[in-house]
């Protein structure tokens, strides 16, 4: 457990932190949030090379889900900026 996690985990069985029930507010916007990052409402063809889709296919079945969905996922992270690319030197 991260130091962080654990000072909030002694935190809270000693007593000093309690949890409360979110806001109705707050839930619409995780939903609406949730709803907005996962609507998928345009599609796309694109060619691969057959040793990339392999490779894709392979990472996609180690990880439990559909290659479409890893190619989804990799593109909505490169677009937020989760993932970046290494330049060149």
């Amino acid at each position: 457990m991260k130091t962080e996690e654990k000072q909030i985990a002694d935190a809270y069985d000693k007593g000093k932190l309690k949890l409360e029930d979110p806001s109705e507010e707050l839930l619409e916007l995780l939903q609406q949030a949730g709803e907005n990052t996962f609507k998928k409402d345009k599609r796309i063809n694109i060619r691969l090379s057959s040793h990339d889709l392999i490779g894709i296919q392979r990472k996609a079945l180690r990880k439990g889900i559909p290659y479409q969905a890893l190619i989804s996922s990799l593109i909505h992270q490169y677009v937020e900026g989760d993932l970046v690319e290494i330049e060149a030197r």
